[in-house]
C-alpha cells in the first residue's frame, strides 16, 4: 500500500524534515499502516493506535538516535519501528525470522533497551542519562511509561533514584487507563506549554532564591505554589520524587504535544511529562473493545473480529478458569489473585462470580506472592494465576515469603515453555530448572487438559505451595471431567509398554512422545510431577530398559532430565540417560510448533535423537507391544 508522506520517510531524520503543518497526515498514514499490518498478521493493535501521535512528536522533536528513546513493555512500539526504517518489514511481524513485537537492540540502533516485561523503561533511561553525563555527551534519555506499568515498585524505585539526580531525562507518563479524567483542552494545553516554559521555570527558580531568606515567606509560597498547580495538574507526587511535572496534556494533540516537548527539551534535570491517550484511537472498533483488539489475530478491518464458525478447542487457560470458579463454588476459603493479568490468565468469570474474593494487584508480581503468603497466613487459600516468565520477577519472594514458610499458595503457571509469537521475553522456559531446586515446593506437569483440572486439585489439596504448569494455547482435546478429583501427589503412569528404550514425559509432550515411541517401539511412561519425583516408578522403568530419554518442554540445565538423572545417581543406577528438551540459547519468536520442530521436539525430532543416540538397542529384536490406556 502507497503513503504519500510514509513513503518519503526512512528515518527520523526524514520526519524532521517535514513541515509541521503535514505531521497530521504522517499520523494518519501511520495509524492506517498499523491497522493494515496487525489486520494481516495479527499483533499488538490498541496500545499501537493510542500511541501514533506520541510517536511522531518525540522523533520530531528528540534527535533520535543520539538521543535515546526508551519504550515500557514495548509492545506499542509498531508506530516507532515504521517511523524508523522497518516499514518494509512489517509483513513479517512475529514471525520467524522477522520483525519482533518488541524492541530489540539487536534489530534497530533505534531500539535503545529491549524490553517486554513491565516497569524497566525509567530505571534503563536513568542508567543511559547518567551515562551521557559521565561522558561528557549532550544527549537526553525518554523513558515512555504506561499508567499500567507505573504500578509496578520498580518504576517508583527509578523515580525515587532519579529524582536527586541533576541529568537529562524526561519520563513520559502514557495515561490510557487511569480514572483520572483531567482537561485536556484549549485551557490545560496552554498551561502545560506554559508550565514547561523557560520564563516559568526561570521564574520560579529566582522566586526560590529571594524567598529563601525568608524561610516562612518561602514555606507559604511553596505551598501556594502546590495548591495552584493542584487544582488543575496532579503535579504533587512526582514533583515530591524531585521531577518537573508538565501536563497532563492530549497524547492525540500534535499541536500541543510539540511545543510542549520542544519547551521541556530546553529544561534542566529530570522533567516528567503526563499525557492522556485513549486505547485504539483512530478505530471505532478498537476504541470500543481495546481488550478485545489488544492482541488480535487475523481480521478484515472493516468488518473487525468475527467469531469463528466452529467451536476452537478449550484451551488450558479455560480449564483453569473453569476449575477456578468451580473449586471457589466448593471451598470458600478460595482467593485468586493475578497481576494485572485477568483476561490473560483466564480469570474473568471468576471476577465477576466471586468479586469479593478476587484481586487484582497491578502489575506488581513481587507484590502478588507476598500478598497471597499474607492470605494464607490466615487460614484462607490463595490461588496465583502467573505467567510463568513473570513469576521469574517473584522469585525472592517465592522463597523468602511462600516457600520457608510452607505456605499453601498454589501458583497455576501459564505460558510453561514456548509461546510463539511474543519470543524470548514471554517464553516459559526456566520454571521448571527455578522451581524444583526450592525446598518445600511441589511442581506438577499435566499432559492434557484433563490432567490439569486434576493436577490443580491435586495442589489445592496440599498444606505446602505447589506450581502447575501448563502451556498456552489448546492441548489434544481430552475433554476434562466435571468432577473436583485429584490425582496421587508424586505419582505417574506408565501408558505404553515398550521395549529396551523408555521414554519419561513431563507435561503436554506426552503426545508426541508417545507417537514416536509407536515407531520406535519404546515404553512411554507419563511422569506428571517433576517433584515429587515418582523414584518408585522410575527406578522401576530403569529396571526393565536399557536406556533412558527425558522429555520437558523447557530449559535441559536443571530441568526434568536432570532430577532423572539425580535421582538415578542417588539410587546407584547407571543407565544411559538421553535429555531431550531446550537447549541453552534464547529461542526466537514464531510459530510455536514450528519453534518446537527446530528444536526437536515433535514426534519425528524425538524419534530421530532417539534413533541417534539408541540406534543399536532399537535394531534388536524386540518383544511383542502393548498399549496401557
Amino acid at each position: 500500500m502507497s503513503y504519500p508522506l510514509l513513503d518519503t520517510i526512512h528515518s527520523p531524520a526524514d520526519l524532521r524534515r517535514i513541515p509541521r503543518g503535514q505531521l497530521k497526515s504522517v499520523a494518519d498514514e501511520v495509524r492506517d499502516c498499523v491497522l493494515q499490518s496487525v489486520s494481516r498478521t495479527g499483533g499488538h493493535l490498541s496500545s499501537n493506535l493510542g500511541t501514533v501521535e506520541l510517536t511522531v512528536a518525540l522523533h520530531y522533536v528528540f534527535n533520535t538516535p543520539d538521543d535515546r528513546l526508551v519504550w515500557d513493555v514495548g509492545h506499542q512500539t509498531y508506530p516507532h519501528k515504521i517511523l524508523t526504517g522497518r516499514r518494509g518489514r512489517l509483513p513479517t511481524l512475529r514471525q520467524l525470522g522477522g520483525l519482533s513485537g518488541f524492541p530489540q537492540r539487536a534489530e534497530s540502533e533505534y531500539d535503545t533497551f529491549g524490553t517486554a516485561h513491565s516497569s524497566t523503561s525509567i530505571s534503563a533511561a536513568l542508567g543511559m542519562a547518567l551515562a551521557a553525563r559521565q561522558k561528557g555527551e549532550d544527549r537526553h534519555a525518554v523513558a515512555i511509561i504506561g499508567d499500567g506499568a507505573m504500578t509496578a515498585g520498580m518504576a517508583f524505585e527509578a523515580l525515587n533514584n532519579a529524582g536527586v539526580e541533576n541529568c537529562k531525562l524526561l519520563v513520559v507518563l502514557n495515561d490510557n487507563d487511569m480514572s483520572i479524567s483531567p482537561p485536556v483542552g484549549a485551557l490545560n494545553r496552554y498551561l502545560a506549554q506554559l508550565m514547561s516554559g523557560q520564563f516559568y521555570a526561570a521564574a520560579k527558580n529566582v522566586g526560590k532564591n529571594v524567598l529563601k531568606v525568608a524561610p516562612p515567606l518561602f514555606e507559604l509560597a511553596r505551598r501556594l505554589e502546590q495548591q495552584a498547580k493542584g487544582m488543575v495538574v496532579p503535579a504533587t507526587l512526582f514533583e515530591k520524587f524531585g521531577f518537573n511535572y508538565v501536563g497532563p496534556i492530549d497524547g492525540h494533540d500534535l499541536e500541543s504535544l510539540i511545543p510542549t516537548l520542544e519547551n521541556i527539551r530546553q529544561l534542566e534535570g529530570p522533567q516528567f511529562l503526563h499525557v492522556v491517550t485513549k486505547k485504539g484511537h483512530g478505530y471505532k472498533l478498537a476504541e470500543a473493545d481495546p481488550v478485545a483488539y489488544h492482541g488480535p489475530g487475523k481480521f478484515d478491518p472493516a468488518v473487525g473480529l468475527v467469531h469463528p464458525a466452529t467451536q476452537p478447542k478449550q484451551t488450558f487457560t479455560q480449564v483453569f478458569g473453569q476449575w477456578l470458579c468451580d473449586m471457589a463454588e466448593k471451598d470458600k476459603r478460595l482467593v485468586g489473585i493475578t497481576p494485572a493479568m485477568r483476561e490473560g490468565s483466564g480469570m474473568v468469570e471468576f471476577h465477576r462470580r466471586f468479586p469479593d474474593r478476587y484481586y487484582d494487584v497491578g502489575i506488581a508480581e513481587q507484590h502478588a506472592v507476598t500478598f497471597a503468603a499474607g492470605l494464607a497466613c490466615e487460614g484462607l487459600k490463595p490461588v496465583v494465576a502467573i505467567y510463568s516468565t513473570f513469576l521469574q520477577r517473584a522469585y525472592d519472594q517465592l522463597i523468602h515469603d511462600v516457600a520457608i514458610q510452607k505456605l499453601p499458595v498454589v501458583f497455576a503457571l501459564d505460558r510453561a515453555g514456548l509461546v510463539g509469537a511474543d519470543g524470548a521475553t514471554h517464553a516459559g522456559n526456566y520454571d521448571i530448572a527455578y522451581l524444583r531446586t526450592v525446598p518445600n515446593v511441589s511442581l506438577a506437569c499435566p499432559a492434557d487438559e484433563r490432567e490439569c483440572r486434576q493436577l490443580l486439585t491435586t495442589a489445592y489439596e496440599q498444606d505446602h505451595p505447589v506450581a502447575v504448569r501448563y502451556p498456552r494455547g489448546a492441548g489434544v482435546g481430552v475433554q476434562p471431567l466435571p468432577s473436583l478429583d485429584s490425582l496421587p501427589l508424586g505419582k505417574g503412569e506408565i501408558r505404553r509398554e515398550g521395549a529396551r528404550v523408555a521414554i519419561l514425559a513431563f507435561g503436554s509432550l506426552l503426545y508426541p512422545a508417545l507417537e514416536a515411541a509407536e515407531r520406535l517401539g519404546a515404553t512411554v511412561v507419563n511422569m506428571r510431577w517433576v517433584k515429587p519425583l515418582d523414584t518408585e516408578l522410575l527406578n522401576q522403568v530403569a529396571a526393565n530398559h536399557d536406556a533412558l530419554v527425558t522429555v520437558e518442554e523447557g530449559a535441559v540445565m536443571g530441568g526434568a532430565g536432570s532430577a532423572v538423572g539425580e535421582a538415578l545417581q542417588a539410587a546407584g543406577v547407571v543407565k544411559p540417560l538421553l535429555q531431550l528438551g531446550l537447549p541453552d540459547i534464547f529461542i526466537e519468536h514464531g510459530d510455536p510448533v514450528k519453534l518446537l520442530s527446530l528444536q526437536g521436539l515433535d514426534a519425528k525430532g524425538i524419534e530421530a535423537s532417539v534413533r541417534t543416540r539408541f540406534g543399536d538397542l532399537l535394531a534388536a529384536p524386540a518383544p511383542s507391544l502393548k498399549s496401557v490406556a
